[in-house]
């Protein structure tokens, strides 16, 4: 039984069986032996489930090899499934004997003009199975010969199985233009299949779409939206206040109105649009944040009026993106987008807990120019009794907003008994001060980009997200209003190139020189010449990047308008400004795909984009730039494709209880790279479980018990003792039987409060992951192609003095240009 036979096989047993065909069926002694389909038809026939079960359960208890339990395992749970539906089901019932014909209007037959006809490929496909059937029907009526119909059954069979499933490469069946045709499996799979397009993908009602523009007199949670749009969106809602108002009678005349864009409708439209957001996307949706609710304003023109500071988080600009609107109808919806999605509430970035709303561009550099000293400036060294004192001073034109002057200030904002200080401040920085809420201190630094961001962060800690997103659109507007009058401009003489550049460039070719002589000589095999060419220009380049930044800040006293958009973080990046005045480096070659290594061209452009290039210089250059745009092109599908496969492995991690009571945990220490601390203990366990109590080592007093939330406070306190490891609860450790619990995953980071029960936390990782992922190989595209990479340490310091002894190390004895001896080593390796 179940033994399979060749063709000669076959005949050679029928022919030793001589009166075989003349028995009947039922007949033990009949040697029967049938092909494709019908022969497992009858062995499934003869199946007994529960003695199948019997029987691989008996043989799993004996099986020693791991991978035949796994599939002796795999059967049980089918066997199973049969056993639990034997009402129902019969194992001989998953051969297919009947084929089920779908509808005509799922297979349309379309005529065209010139009497042809457009036909689904379905219909095709049916075709040639009922065209096969009929014609083994009339095969067997007339006896023919088994060769015969033993080939048209494989015909037949071939038929049914491209009609299910036609997207094998080799076997596929074709139309007349040589094109696989579309089977029934065909249309449900994938992204352009049923489920994906029509049922995940429905087109909606009630959206819209368009360019937008920057509305800097918006507030945070307002949105700029073009009156026919708004009209149009909300068109049941109107009609509904003119059959109200009794303007019109039926719903037919009122849609007249609308259509016509009376202006009765102006008013009831600003009426409707009163607490009814709209919601806002910009694709590609990477992240939650890319969908937010927005108060919507009506304006004049065809644009979407977007907040800046909303930006980031879209991470959009205004050359030309486009962005989709949507209404929310429900009122349930309506008090969603109200209460979670509106633009002010959504403050907090979810992957980090860092502010995403962080003034960037014109408002940084604006902010930056009023809170920037300057030396020798009118007024300097006075003093003043109050900041309305300076106010007035600075109207007056008697200092300069760069002044640095001497002012009395409270120590406590929020408790003056504290008493007051002499401050030395200026200006500029007293003006952005009576912004900054009361409950954060004085903030007297220059603002960069790095600066406000933690300024915000102080202000959402305390404060909250109302009082924060007022702060966020008076320093919009501040910084907006001292970018215009600073008047900062670009210009080639703020652009300056050092002195010093010719001299190490001269530097760098005499000792490639040096080098190309020594691996004449045999001294050094290529891979080592083409590795110290590399660094040599790399260390040269990091030189002069250095000089160039030493010598642009100290230019006009830090007030070089390309040193300010660089020091303040609203543009550029030090690689770029190297480039402009100091060399372009070294360029990267474009490498083949999977090559890990990226090849670096080993002449650098010594040039800078001031000089210009030579013509070589610039064709290296294209090469460089091209690579750039390949690269953005080929991997942002890859990216997209990564957070796809990432949510659908994590979408059902929900928090689903409030603890789950495990003693479990992991061990967290501060990451360290060598010597110096990349990221604190603190920082890595703030807003976790902790699993034990934790004791001050010094005192013996309990800092925290175990199962409490570890809060700023906390934090600080165990990164200033001598503690080296806290052990925290972790998702990983998580004992929920579904999904995980709040105190194993902690705080919820854009809200900075412990996780609520329902929040989807494995979506939210998944899009951290993946969304920086796109963002990353967007990159590649702003540097220009330039090779990165640092100079690697060629020196290990130790941290205790001593001798070092070494084993195997061969040198040799050498005369140097000056006419001394020294030694050199040859060995690759020693011990």
């Amino acid at each position: 039984q179940m033994e399979l036979l060749s063709e000669d096989e076959y005949m050679d047993a029928l022919a030793k069986l001589p009166g075989n065909e003349n028995l009947p069926d039922s007949d033990p002694q009949k040697f029967i032996a049938k092909m494709g389909a019908e022969g497992v038809y009858e062995l499934l026939r003869r199946i007994d489930v529960d003695a199948l079960s019997k029987e691989l359960r008996e043989r799993m208890i004996s099986e020693t090899s791991q991978q035949r339990k796994a599939d002796l395992l795999k059967r049980l749970q089918v066997v199973k499934w049969f056993q639990e539906s034997k009402e129902v089901n019969r194992p001989e019932w998953m051969i297919i004997k009947v084929v089920p014909v779908i509808p005509p209007d799922l297979r349309p037959l379309v005529p065209l003009d010139g009497g042809r006809f457009a036909t689904s490929d379905l219909n095709d496909l049916y075709r040639r199975v009922i065209i096969r059937n009929n014609r083994l029907k009339k095969l067997i009526e007339i006896k023919a010969p088994e060769v015969i119909l033993r080939n048209e059954k494989r015909m037949l069979q071939e038929a049914v199985d491209s009609l299910f499933d036609n997207s094998k490469k080799s076997s596929a069946v074709k139309s007349e233009s040589n094109r696989a045709l579309k089977s029934l499996s065909d249309s449900l799979k994938g992204k352009q299949g049923r489920f994906r397009q029509n049922l995940l993908g429905k087109r909606v009602d009630y959206s819209a779409r368009s360019v937008i523009v920057v509305g800097p007199e918006l507030n945070m949670d307002e949105c700029g939206l073009p009156q026919n749009m708004a009209a149009e969106l909300y068109k049941p809602f109107i009609i509904r206040k003119l059959i109200e108002r009794g303007i019109v009678k039926t719903v037919k005349s009122a849609k007249k109105i609308v259509d016509r864009k009376d202006p009765v409708i102006w008013d009831i439209l600003e009426n409707v649009m009163k607490g009814h957001p709209v919601l806002l996307n910009r694709a590609p949706t990477l992240h939650r944040l890319v969908i937010q609710a927005f108060q919507p304003r009506m304006i004049s023109g065809k644009a979407i009026q977007l907040h800046p500071l909303a930006c980031t988080a879209f991470n959009a600009d205004f050359d030309g993106d486009q962005m989709a609107v949507h209404l929310p109808l429900g009122n349930a919806a309506i008090m969603e987008a109200q209460l979670l999605m509106l633009g002010s509430q959504n403050i907090l970035n979810p992957a980090n807990g860092a502010p995403i709303t962080v003034p960037s561009q014109d408002m940084v550099l604006g902010l930056y120019y009023i809170s920037k000293i300057r030396k020798g400036a009118k007024g300097e060294g006075k003093t003043f009794y109050g900041p309305e004192e300076v106010i007035i001073a600075y109207n007056g034109k008697v200092i300069d907003m760069h002044a640095e002057i001497n002012v009395r200030l409270a120590k406590d904002k929020q408790d003056l008994s504290k008493g007051y200080e002499i401050v030395k401040t200026s200006a500029g920085r007293i003006i952005v001060n009576q912004l900054v809420p009361e409950e954060v201190p004085y903030v007297n630094e220059t603002l960069g980009k790095k600066a406000l961001r933690d300024i915000i962060t102080k202000v959402i800690k305390n404060t909250g997200v109302q009082r924060t997103a007022q702060f966020l659109d008076d320093i919009k507007n501040l910084g907006y209003d001292q970018a215009f009058r600073a008047g900062i401009s670009f210009n080639l003489g703020d652009v300056i190139i050092p002195n010093e550049k010719y001299t190490l460039i001269e530097e760098g070719y005499k000792q490639v020189g040096e080098i190309k002589n020594n691996f004449a000589m045999g001294f050094i095999t290529n891979n080592e010449r083409y590795n110290k060419v590399i660094d040599l220009w790399t260390s040269i380049d990091n030189k002069l990047t250095g000089i160039v930044t030493r010598q642009i800040s100290a230019d006009q006293q830090g007030f070089n308008p390309v040193y300010m958009m660089l020091d303040s973080g609203a543009r550029g990046s030090t690689q770029q400004i190297k480039q402009l005045c100091g060399m372009r480096g070294l360029m990267a070659k474009p490498q083949k795909s999977g090559a890990s290594e990226t090849a670096i061209i080993e002449n650098p452009i010594t040039s800078n984009l001031k000089e210009g290039m030579s013509v070589l210089e610039y064709f290296i250059s294209t090469h460089g730039a091209r690579k750039g745009l390949a690269d953005t092109a080929l991997k942002t599908a890859d990216a997209g494709y990564l957070t796809r496969r990432l949510v659908d492995v994590s979408h059902d991690v929900i928090v689903t209880e409030d603890d789950c009571g495990t003693l479990r945990g992991l061990i967290a220490r501060a990451i360290r790279d060598k010597d110096t601390i990349v990221e604190s203990l603190g920082e890595r366990i703030l807003g976790r479980t902790t699993v034990h109590d934790i004791f001050n080592p010094i005192t013996g007093e309990l800092i925290l018990q175990a199962g409490e939330e570890i809060c700023e406070n906390e934090a600080a306190l165990i990164d200033s003792l001598p503690i080296e490891q806290v052990e925290i609860r972790s998702v990983l450790t998580c004992e929920s039987r579904k999904g995980v619990c709040a105190k194993c995953y902690g705080r919820n980071l854009a809200t900075s409060r412990m996780v609520e029960k329902g929040e989807v936390v494995g979506v939210i990782a998944a899009q951290s992951i993946g969304e920086p992922g796109t963002q990353l190989t967007l990159r590649t595209f702003h540097v220009g192609g330039t090779a990165g990479g640092a100079v690697v340490d060629s020196t290990v310091e130790s941290k205790y003095d001593g001798t070092l002894h070494f084993e195997e190390l061969r040198t040799i004895e050498r005369i140097n240009d000056n006419g001394d001896s020294e030694t050199v080593v040859i060995s690759r390796m020693t011990e």
